[in-house]
């Protein structure tokens, strides 16, 4: 298996807006009118990939945790369908209902917000504060395919603290890794090369 890391985004940085399809029910949703009060959680995920679907079970617990907080969760796939059909909206939106996320998940099709936030591989997460500024991104936790440390969501859930707590950002933030994002042929970002540190896992 291998994996790629986050690009790793400056803090501070405002969130890029947009308005997506929400594959679930199917309205248009945009960051304008969805961030929270406290706090937005951005991430892009999709379907298939294995690091993924190894971590995906801890979305609705932190979602249930924090959210009655102020802190919004926006889930982002921007795979090109053209090489992975296996993450077009009809397969989100049957994840979305059964994995009972009560969260928006959008379909970003032509992949431009995955390159506003410089998103890098599946999972990547991005938590701004109140005011859309970029307080954490990495990894939602140390777990990985394959390994034996067990899924906490502990990195995020303890930065999600910090944000609600009015503490700064967290010192010590890792980048997150997965499965590079899927770029449709001549689509691919100016970091694309960047973010080629490929790591082996067994």
């Amino acid at each position: 298996m291998v994996a790629v890391k986050s690009e790793m985004l400056k803090l501070g940085t405002k969130a890029p807006n947009f308005s997506l399809l929400n594959t679930v029910d199917n309205k248009t949703v945009s960051l304008e009118d969805s961030s929270g009060k406290n706090g937005t959680l951005v991430f892009f995920i999709c379907n298939h990939c294995p690091f993924v679907i190894h971590v995906r079970q801890q979305f609705k617990p932190l979602f249930d945790e924090y959210f009655p907080k102020g802190i919004t969760f926006i889930a982002i796939n921007a795979n090109g369908i053209e090489t992975h059909p296996q993450d077009g909206p009809e397969h989100m939106k049957k994840l979305a209902e059964e994995m009972n996320w009560e969260f928006p998940y959008l379909f970003d099709a032509n992949q431009d917000i995955a390159t506003a936030y410089s998103a890098a591989c599946t999972p990547d997460f991005f938590l701004f504060d109140k005011e859309l500024k970029l307080y954490y991104r990495g990894q939602l936790d140390s777990s990985r395919p394959k390994t034996d440390i067990p899924v906490t969501g502990e990195d995020l859930r303890n930065a999600m603290t910090a944000l609600l707590e009015g503490r700064p950002s967290p010192k010590d933030q890792k980048p997150s890794m997965g499965c590079n994002i899927k770029w449709k042929k001549g689509n691919e970002p100016k970091y694309f090369e960047s973010q080629q540190e490929i790591l082996s896992f067994s």
